[in-house]
């Protein structure tokens, strides 16, 4: 299976300029490709609408596949870029055929094709750029670039297709913790962001240190949900010098976040505990201090956010937003506000990278003026993958 697309992957490029065509009121197709990680994305989607004239827009996803690699990570204990570019290269023939027969059409139906280009692992970028360049040149398809972390913004659109603004949004992954102020699509301002690690590789290295599997979220997700239905999420006791994990950078004034700390303060309040504590209900204990401590910074800086610009929306994404703790701490505190603020989350299967996120992102840039060409009705950029590409 898969195999009548292998020849792409080796498809030699010509040097010609990609070009995308202004298509604004028909009904598009638009396949998207996503490798920005550890995760084969193929989405195909069909849309219409206006939406920089505030008209209504109407998606009908056709076909979502994600082939992941998390059993590679199970063995190995993380993601490994150059490992991970290789089952890129071996997935995406297979991903496509499914989606396109899933959706029940050819490639010669497609009227776009969105992919990512950044932020990520440039070798697994790679991959699907020219593989996306590869499609659109032998089928004579219209390509356009996204961010990454705007995707994972607009897949919030697919279900509530009209926020208002402005908009505060959170993006928190394995390697991603952003707050963005969002004035309308398009238009971004990072007001804050993790200035070590991310909140998702947090969450796997304390994992890590606790001797639990990866990915460590989910994980550790499960234990603490399991200890707070028990009624035991108290703090780990056992031994006597035991304090509740720090809190990093919650109640600084700006909206910055460091993760790094509360990692090695997990190290050694584990080193600490005495053997008869490192049972598994001392683990889980311990799971769950270190899901409360990532979440209370998450939630006081965001919140901080919202009352300050007075947000209208809230809005969150990446895999991280998945935590089920964290979906319901942000509910009681949008509930609890003195102004109205509307959350936004998306579907679980939607928090973790994919390409559907990808394909509504294409379609809200379709007719970016920023990559205007001097040609009529015509557009135009240079397509290159790049690991620190920022959202602006």
């Amino acid at each position: 299976m898969g195999a009548k697309y292998n020849d792409i992957l080796t498809l030699k490029l010509k040097k010609s300029k990609f070009y995308y065509i202004v298509i604004d009121t028909k009904k598009m197709k638009i396949l998207a490709i996503e490798t920005s990680c550890d995760d084969t994305g193929i989405a195909i989607i069909s849309a219409q609408g206006r939406p920089a004239a505030g008209g209504e827009v109407n998606f009908e996803v056709l076909a979502n596949v994600v082939a992941s690699q998390v059993e590679l990570g199970e063995k190995y204990g993380g993601v490994y870029p150059i490992m991970a570019k290789r089952e890129h290269e071996k997935n995406l023939p297979v991903t496509l055929e499914t989606a396109l027969n899933q959706a029940q059409i050819s490639l010669k139906e497609i009227d776009l094709i969105s992919v990512t280009n950044g932020p990520g692992l440039e070798p697994c970028l790679w991959v699907g750029v020219n593989f996306a360049k590869a499609l659109a040149q032998k089928w004579n398809i219209p390509i356009i670039p996204t961010n990454h972390i705007e995707s994972h913004i607009l897949v919030n659109l697919l279900e509530n297709p009209n926020i208002k603004f402005p908009a505060i949004a959170l993006v928190v992954s394995g390697g991603h913790t952003q707050i963005i102020l969002m004035k309308a699509v398009g238009k971004y301002e990072i007001l804050g962001e993790t200035r070590d690690d991310a909140a998702g590789e947090c969450f796997d290295k304390c994992a890590k240190i606790l001797g639990l599997g990866y990915p460590g979220g989910p994980i550790i997700s499960k234990l603490a949900a399991a200890q707070m239905e028990s009624g035991r999420a108290s703090p780990l006791r056992g031994g006597k010098n035991f304090k509740l994990l720090p809190r990093p950078m919650m109640n600084t004034k700006d909206y910055d976040f460091s993760f790094s700390g509360l990692k090695t303060a997990v190290l050694y309040a584990w080193k600490k505990q005495p053997a008869s504590a490192k049972n598994s209900s001392g683990v889980a204990r311990m799971a769950a201090e270190v899901q409360q401590a990532i979440i209370d910074v998450l939630i006081k800086k965001t919140i901080k956010a919202v009352k300050d610009y007075k947000a209208k929306s809230l809005i969150l994404g990446g895999g991280v937003s998945a935590n089920r703790e964290l979906r319901s701490r942000f509910e009681f505190e949008i509930r609890n506000l003195k102004f109205e603020t509307k959350l936004l989350i998306p579907p679980t299967n939607l928090s973790t990278d994919n390409a559907l996120m990808v394909a509504i992102t294409g379609y809200f840039h379709r007719n970016d003026p920023s990559t205007r060409s001097a040609r009529p009705g015509r557009f135009r950029r240079k397509i290159e993958a790049n690991g620190n590409l920022r959202i602006s």
